[in-house]
């Protein structure tokens, strides 16, 4: 799967998407129902398309309505497309077809909190000495990966970092997304969430995972029942605007998702 997941990145990101810079598509059917993920990119592009829309909890959730046949097609992120939909994967039965868009990942913390500018910190660092690339590979998405900017932590006067270290826990808000976040047993694994565990180690921070509904981030973030979200989360202006983030860390895309005798 991990192999599978470079391959797909690498291809697609060499190429830049040429398929779809040529015109091509084989969506937007006035019939079809794409079953998306509230509050997500993957939304707001059938939306700004004018397309019938499912939404629903999560992305593992829209391609389970695809494989039931509940929807004829879901949007999701190509990193999730390359981890779960496949031979040998948990739905070999679809494929993705359209590239709609090409986007970058960032990591959304309160609104003024210094707790992004502690993380860029840690993405430079962590890519700086290889530990980034190592956690990369191990899950398959070395193509992805944005070398960080240069980046040094800079304190506020309202702390969140002295906030959360007086606390003793960095709560973390994910959804279930390989291969960046997803349990396996009782622990959270994946690339976003073995990085989270080096921020809050470098912390002195025990890390706690929380799965949250995504269309309510932010107010949980604003209500500080979470201190970061960190789960593939791509930098729309709405995003920017609603949380402060980090700096772009990874590449990703919008794909749609059909199932394979389509």
């Amino acid at each position: 799967m991990k192999k599978r997941i470079a391959l797909l990145m690498g291809l697609i990101f060499v190429m830049g998407f040429a398929a779809t810079a040529c015109g091509k598509t084989s969506s937007g059917s006035g019939d079809m129902v794409y079953a998306v993920e509230a509050g997500s990119a993957g939304e707001e592009i059938a939306k700004e398309k004018g397309w019938n829309i499912n939404s629903v909890t999560a992305q593992s959730d829209a391609l389970m309505e695809v494989d039931s046949g509940t929807s004829d097609a879901a949007i999701i992120d190509l990193l999730m497309a390359g981890a779960m939909i496949g031979e040998g994967t948990s739905y070999p039965d679809l494929k993705y077809t359209d590239e709609l868009t090409t986007e970058e990942y960032g990591i959304g913390c309160r609104k003024g909190s210094d707790l992004a500018s502690y993380i860029n910190s840690v993405l430079a660092e962590t890519y700086a000495d290889g530990t980034m690339m190592e956690i990369a590979e191990k899950y398959g998405v070395q193509e992805a990966i944005i070398e960080p900017e240069e980046a040094e932590y800079v304190k506020s006067d309202d702390s969140d970092v002295e906030y959360i270290q007086d606390k003793g826990t960095l709560i973390v808000g994910v959804t279930n997304f390989a291969p960046m976040d997803y349990p396996e047993g009782d622990e959270w694994v994946g690339f976003d969430a073995d990085m989270a565990k080096i921020v809050g180690e470098k912390l002195g921070v025990d890390v706690q995972f929380v799965e949250i509904d995504w269309d309510n981030k932010v107010f949980e973030l604003n209500a500080k029942t979470l201190d970061v979200i960190w789960n593939g989360m791509t930098l729309t202006d709405e995003v920017t605007s609603a949380m402060e983030c980090t700096n772009a860390y990874c590449r990703n895309a919008q794909v749609v998702v059909v199932p394979a005798d389509k």
